[in-house]
């Protein structure tokens, strides 16, 4: 049975057989004996993005990864970057240096910082995300052209991802075939990635995208 360690983009996580590209974090929110999640679902402001292969490091997802048996960090998985930045996540600085210092770059270019640090960076998203009780705005229709490459809305329970002015529904397997934004006209639509990341994407940031959307 799969565990519940699979993260959608509102940043809820499921038990589902889809793992996808990326791992990630939230602190440790897992029972090691049992291998469930504890009630709470966030224990560090610092939500990131890791690579599932690095070092050649193996670990037992939520299990004993600590010396004394000990449970370490729970292991999310996201179904690419764009999914785990839409659930409030950042590029990881121990497995992914580059692309976090990327991304914090951008964040100070885009907020006028000059030597920003991701304690910045995890404070704002920590007010945004939907998942640790933060509000996302609701976005008209006409705004939608306007937003970033790599920007997820939601209408009625679905998400879907921005990108070449088309929108493509998600799913844990992979998104969708890519469709005008049309579709969405006459919804009710919030947007689900944090106006800090937003920020970031209309920096230049570019997100990694499941080999879905390139269908």
């Amino acid at each position: 049975m799969p565990l519940q360690n699979r993260v959608d983009p509102f940043g809820t996580i499921h038990a589902v057989p889809e793992r996808g590209l990326f791992t990630g974090n939230r602190g440790i929110i897992h029972d090691p004996a049992t291998k469930t999640l504890l009630k709470k679902r966030w224990a560090l402001q610092a939500w990131i993005i890791c690579i599932c292969q690095f070092r050649n490091v193996r670990r037992e997802p939520m299990g004993k990864n600590r010396p004394g048996g000990k449970a370490g960090w729970t292991e999310l998985f996201f179904l690419d970057e764009v999914t785990a930045l839409s659930a409030g996540h950042r590029p990881c600085f121990f497995c992914q240096r580059e692309r976090a210092r990327d991304f914090v770059g951008r964040f100070g270019e885009a907020f006028g910082i000059a030597e920003p640090r991701a304690p910045q960076v995890d404070k704002r998203l920590h007010k945004e995300r939907l998942a640790s009780s933060g509000k996302r705005p609701a976005v008209a229709m006409h705004e939608l052209s306007s937003l970033p490459d790599g920007a997820v809305v939601a209408t009625g329970g679905n998400a879907y991802a921005l990108r070449h002015g088309k929108a493509l529904r998600w799913s844990f397997a992979g998104y969708g075939p890519p469709a005008g934004l049309g579709q969405l006209e006459d919804k009710a639509l919030m947007l689900l990635t944090p106006q800090t990341t937003l920020a970031v994407l209309r920096h230049g940031f570019r997100p990694v995208w499941h080999p879905s959307a390139e269908a």
